[in-house]
């Protein structure tokens, strides 16, 4: 009979045995019952419906815009809405991302302090450098996070 040894985890399972080599397997919790690998049946036929959706709303759009409304009597449909917003929707559609785009950089150019503002310097999130004396030797530390003041930033381009 065969020893074998299983350690668990939340994320994975690693299991020894005698006659073969350590193994190391990735289980979703779903899975751990069958031994099927693959995608989940669930993720398939979400996939699947989310696709055939679209794809489905887009034809019955071109076929309403499209198709004289002679053939659409003809197969029984008498009740569909005005041509107008076959046109309308797109151009609505279409005008409020332009808009939207244009009020999101308007926003952002009045909440930007001006450029001769302090506020574009310092505000109070900034983070003085402390000062320390350097360390001599291998036993330097890891200076913390922290601002580049603007004088340090000057000497550094207007040298």
């Amino acid at each position: 009979m065969e020893d074998s040894y299983s350690v668990c985890s939340p994320r994975r399972i690693l299991s020894v045995s005698k006659k073969r080599r350590a193994t190391v397997s990735f289980v979703d919790s779903d899975d751990k019952a069958s031994g099927f690998h693959g995608p989940k049946p669930s993720e398939v036929y979400g996939f699947v419906g989310s696709i055939t959706t679209v794809v489905a709303t887009a034809v019955i759009f071109l076929v309403w815009a499209y198709v004289p409304e002679s053939w659409l009597h003809s197969i029984g449909i008498f009740y569909y809405p005005s041509r107008y917003w076959a046109l309308a929707v797109p151009a609505y559609a279409m005008m409020t991302v332009v808009l939207a785009l244009g009020f999101y950089c308007g926003v952002n150019f009045m909440s930007t302090p001006p450029p001769s503002s302090l506020y574009t310097v310092y505000d109070e999130f900034s983070r003085d450098p402390l000062s320390t004396s350097p360390m001599e030797g291998d036993d330097q530390p890891i200076e913390p996070i922290s601002d580049i003041s603007i004088d340090r930033i000057n000497r550094s381009m207007f040298k």
